[in-house]
């Protein structure tokens, strides 16, 4: 059988449950500016020199955010069922992004456009905590991922991974999985034989 989708109402408690509480009318102007996109496997979210509008909320699917470094794809981000994704710099510099985004299963999101968050923000004090509270869970997310690479073992990020995010580990191919930890897929491989010995 198959899942009934959500509706944007749906989608604007979960929001508020996720981020702040909010009233009816914030909830009904929330829901009203909340754009619902659907993607097949392998279609692209964002491209390269796109400017980013949005904030994506992923309702149902995986998404993968990458770019391009001396001709090799790198794996920025890997999200899923009720994550955000966006492209930050883009967002506020309102810039080409050198970020793409890419729906690894049949996707659905809803976006919020910047601009109607903004105005909705600006007099909605939750919508305003809403909006800061996403771009905090940015950045922390960039943050340990950074210093996942940066600071732990090849064993101890794939442990990590599998901890905060295990639902990307059992989804996500293994040679994006491998490439958002910085290791090849053959070390990943051999670390995932360990760590079910451990």
């Amino acid at each position: 059988m198959k899942e009934p989708s959500n509706t944007p109402r749906d989608i604007a408690r979960e929001l508020a449950r996720k981020y702040s509480t909010m009233t009816h009318e914030e909830l009904d102007l929330l829901e009203s500016i909340l754009v619902p996109m659907k993607f097949a496997k392998n279609e692209m979210i964002l491209k390269e020199g796109d400017i980013c509008e949005n904030i994506y909320y992923v309702d149902k699917g995986l998404v993968r955010q990458f770019y391009f470094k001396n001709g090799k794809e790198v794996t920025e981000h890997l999200g899923v069922d009720r994550s955000i994704i966006m492209c930050i710099e883009s967002l506020f510099r309102e810039v080409p992004t050198h970020l793409q985004i890419e729906a690894l299963e049949p996707t659905v999101v809803y976006a919020m456009p910047k601009k109607k968050l903004e105005e909705v923000a600006l007099h909605n004090v939750n919508i305003q905590i809403l909006y800061r509270k996403i771009l905090e869970e940015s950045l922390i997310l960039s943050q340990v991922h950074a210093d996942l690479v940066r600071f732990e073992t090849a064993q101890d990020r794939y442990k990590k991974l599998c901890k905060l995010n295990p639902q990307v580990v059992l989804r996500a191919p293994l040679v994006f999985v491998a490439n958002y930890l910085q290791m090849t897929p053959e070390t990943l491989s051999r670390v995932r034989a360990t760590t079910l010995l451990d």
